[in-house]
């Protein structure tokens, strides 16, 4: 017997109608796609960003798709400051009602690489793990304390999983700094450990890992360097991430916790 009357459509398993996300560091170059993407779906999106890119922030949202009775927000954050953390879950709560999605894109650079990156430096990168935990637990809190359903997307990279060549970096003012690789490689084993923990609340916890998707303002040399490492011969392009992202945020990755989508041209399949 078929069961196919009681199964739901794949328009209805990826449509994010009615849901919230809040999507940090809103207005970074693959985060207005991820924006976008949730919005295209349907979504309510709160655009979180650090008080000096609020106005661009406002760009962001008012720059975004409506579908249906959606609206788009802005809020504050900061990830090195707790109370920002909690202002920020508290202010989105606020404004859109509920939240629903969390994506947590958004983390304070360091570009200084082994040679030269200062213990200080190298201290304060990491402590961008310990704002994607906070304010995930923030999320978590919220889900339980209105008996609801979370999907917690946190994004990782490749190199969170493997090293990079030294080679495709040599001479380019754009390095592969060692503190970014600790701090995604956390972030991804720490997503882990949310996901089983908090599976029983209701809430998923998966991992998107980019690969190579350079801003258009990096080294024309080190674009070259890397595309001629990749089984694709070329970079990513934002877009490209957005049905990722998507499927990790609805009910079409409902049986799917504590994974790491990798996106990376096949990268790693070297």
């Amino acid at each position: 017997m078929s069961n196919a009357a009681h199964e739901p459509t794949i328009q209805e398993m990826f449509n994010l109608s009615g849901k919230v996300a809040l999507v940090t560091g809103a207005c970074g170059w693959l985060v207005q796609s991820f924006c976008r993407a949730l919005a295209e779906a349907g979504a309510s999106v709160v655009c979180a960003e650090i008080p000096a890119m609020k106005e661009k922030a406002h760009e962001v949202a008012k720059s975004l798709p409506v579908v249906g009775n959606a609206k788009h927000y802005v809020t504050e954050l900061d990830y090195m400051d707790p109370k920002s953390i909690d202002n920020c879950m508290a202010d989105a709560v606020k404004q859109a009602g509920k939240v629903d999605i969390l994506v947590n894109s958004g983390y304070e650079r360091v570009t200084s690489d082994w040679r030269t990156v200062s213990g200080e430096q190298f201290t304060r990168q990491l402590q961008n793990a310990t704002g994607v935990f906070l304010l995930s637990r923030a999320m978590r809190q919220h889900v339980v304390d209105r008996k609801g359903k979370g999907s917690i997307i946190n994004i990782g990279s490749m190199y969170g999983i493997v090293g990079s060549y030294p080679d495709a970096y040599s001479d380019v003012p754009m390095c592969s700094p060692v503190a970014y690789h600790c701090l995604k490689g956390g972030v991804i084993s720490m997503s882990r450990h949310m996901a089983v923990y908090w599976v029983g609340d209701g809430v998923r916890v998966n991992i998107l890992s980019p690969g190579p998707f350079p801003a258009p303002n990096v080294s024309p040399k080190m674009v070259e360097r890397l595309s001629s490492k990749s089984p694709m011969k070329r970079m990513g392009k934002p877009h490209e991430l957005k049905g990722a992202l998507v499927f990790l945020a609805s009910d079409a990755s409902s049986y799917v916790t504590g994974a790491n989508i990798v996106v990376d041209g096949g990268w790693m399949a070297w």
